[in-house]
This record gives structure tokens, sequence and C-alpha cells, in this order.
């Protein structure tokens, strides 16, 4: 069985990318385990255990897996400043990464797909336009259940597991280049794991 290793910021991110990645496995025929390194702390957290991890592979006293999922929000950054934010630290483990860099937050993700968000809260949403402003698709995705008429209890991301597996991953594609971007090199990756 093959292995990807996951470094995310947050339990939204963990939910969402994990049973993301691993439906898209499935699709693609590949057997895949996912494990999450780092799923609390931020981005620092990340940053520091994949540096950690790194450094410990290096002098041996870590296994290599298939692949690392390592994920960021772009939080208002752009896609390249957090790409190499990420690859910094895992430098001699670049041609393993897999980066969900979502642009500029995770919970923008889950807002993509209406038909979807319909089917898991029986009420649909709009993909959100694009804008930098901190916390707002944290509000929206909140204001997105509650029109569902349901309370949320963790702001709405304790719906992204569903979400994720209902997902018309291509339309999410369309309305979101972070997320196409994500999603081709994840594709990418699990096409060469399939071949090799």
């Amino acid at each position: 069985m093959l292995e990807a290793l996951m470094f995310v910021e947050d339990d939204a991110q963990e939910a969402f990318l994990r049973r993301l990645v691993g439906r898209l496995a499935s699709e693609s025929g590949v057997d895949l385990t996912v494990r999450v390194r780092s799923a609390q702390g931020g981005a620092g957290r990340v940053l520091n255990q994949l540096k950690t991890y790194a450094a410990r592979w290096k002098v041996g006293q870590e296994s290599l897996p298939d692949g690392l999922i390592v994920a960021l929000d772009a939080n208002c950054q752009g896609y390249n400043r957090r790409r190499d934010l990420l690859d910094a630290p895992a430098a001699d483990l670049k041609d393993l990464l897999i980066h969900a860099i979502p642009d500029p937050h995770i919970e923008r993700w889950l807002l993509l797909d209406g038909e979807a968000f319909k089917e898991v809260l029986g009420h649909g949403c709009k993909a959100p336009d694009e804008k930098c402003e901190k916390r707002r698709y944290k509000r929206l995705l909140a204001e997105a259940v509650l029109d569902a008429g349901i309370q949320p209890l963790l702001g709405g991301v304790e719906y992204a597991e569903e979400i994720a597996d209902r997902m018309n991953v291509q339309r999410a594609c369309d309305h979101d280049a972070s997320f196409n971007r994500f999603v081709g090199e994840l594709r990418l990756w699990l096409n060469g794991l399939r071949r090799g």
C-alpha cells in the first residue's frame, strides 16, 4: 500500500483534504493511506513540523513516504510565495511535495460547489467571489450553513468531509484557480504512482 504524509494548518484543512485526497486516489485506482503529521497550530507549526521531518529523514530517523501533502492557506500572499515557504524547509524532498494552497482560505473551497453543498445540507450556496479579507470565508461558510437552517457547531467545517465526497471536482476547479492547481498537481502525482 502506498502512503502519503499530510502537513496541514488546522481541522478544516485536515478534514477536507484528507477526504478529497482519498477520494481522488480511489478514483485513480491508487490504494493510498494518508497519515496526518501536523493538523494544529497554523502555518508556523506546519513549517516547523515539515522542517523537523526533513531533518530527521536526512539522518535516517524517518522513512520516506510516497508523497508529502503540504497545505497552507494563501492568506492573501499569493500562491508562489506560499509554495516557496513550504518548499524551503523540505528542499531535499521537493520532488515528493504536493501543494494545497487555498487562495485565500480553505473555507472558500468548501463553498465552490453549490450542488454538493445542497446535497449535504439541503440548501445550496453560491461560489463566493475572490476577495482578500480576513475571516470573510469563515463567515460566509457559517452563513451558508445557517441559510440551510442548521446551526453550525464548528463554523461549517464539520461538513467538510461530506462536501469533499459529493463535490463535482471539475466544477470546483472551474470556479477556483488555486483548487484547480492543487487537483492538477495531485492527479499528476497519483498517475505517476499508478504507472510506477
